[in-house]
């Protein structure tokens, strides 16, 4: 089981802190799985040319492999101007139309006011759910209020990415009896 994070942004602080806290959740609560983040920041990835996501090089291949690879997704994303960071559609455009399927692909989400909530409702959501993502339903929020100091200290929050982390590889685990449920049909 490989569980990728992203965080989906090249500035700021607070989706990093949030998805560096998701990840360790992962790896304290589930020690035999893959774990790996990627923080767009740390990397040097060139804009989408239409070309297929195995002929780019150096860290565009590493990242877009790296996903492709996955079996389930955590998406860290702040909110930009009510919409989703240019860098994380990037991403989405570097990858192919079905990329996401039979993956499950949770979010994480920083925003200055619970008021751009809707942008993973109208935005983010509508992306994945084209790239054949199965998407866990719920999703964390988390507030410029939730911070203090470079640390997420609002409780609720722990509790939920807590939650979060449970709900994407249960989701996880269904998607994998599915498929293997399938695979057993065939009688070759």
């Amino acid at each position: 089981m490989k569980i990728v994070g992203i965080a989906g942004s090249i500035v700021g602080s607070k989706t990093k802190i949030a998805m560096e806290y998701t990840m360790d959740k992962v790896r304290e609560k589930y020690p035999n799985a893959e774990v790996e983040l990627i923080d767009l920041g740390a990397y040097n990835i060139v804009y989408s040319d239409g070309r297929n996501y195995i002929d780019y090089d150096g860290d565009t291949k590493y990242v877009t492999e790296t996903i492709m690879a996955a079996d389930a997704l955590i998406i860290g994303t702040p909110t930009f101007q009510a919409s989703i960071p240019g860098t994380l559609k990037n991403i989405f455009d570097l990858l192919p139309e079905n990329a996401f399927r039979e993956k499950v692909v949770s979010m994480v989400v920083t925003a200055g006011t619970s008021k751009h909530f809707l942008m993973v409702e109208q935005q983010l959501k509508p992306i994945l759910a084209y790239m054949k993502a199965t998407i866990v339903p719920t999703y964390v929020f988390v507030e410029e209020q939730d911070f203090h100091r470079k640390e997420i200290v609002n409780d609720d929050v722990h509790f939920r990415i807590n939650r979060l982390v449970d709900d994407t590889v249960q989701m996880m685990d269904v998607v994998n009896m599915i498929r293997e449920a399938k695979e057993a049909a065939y009688d070759f």
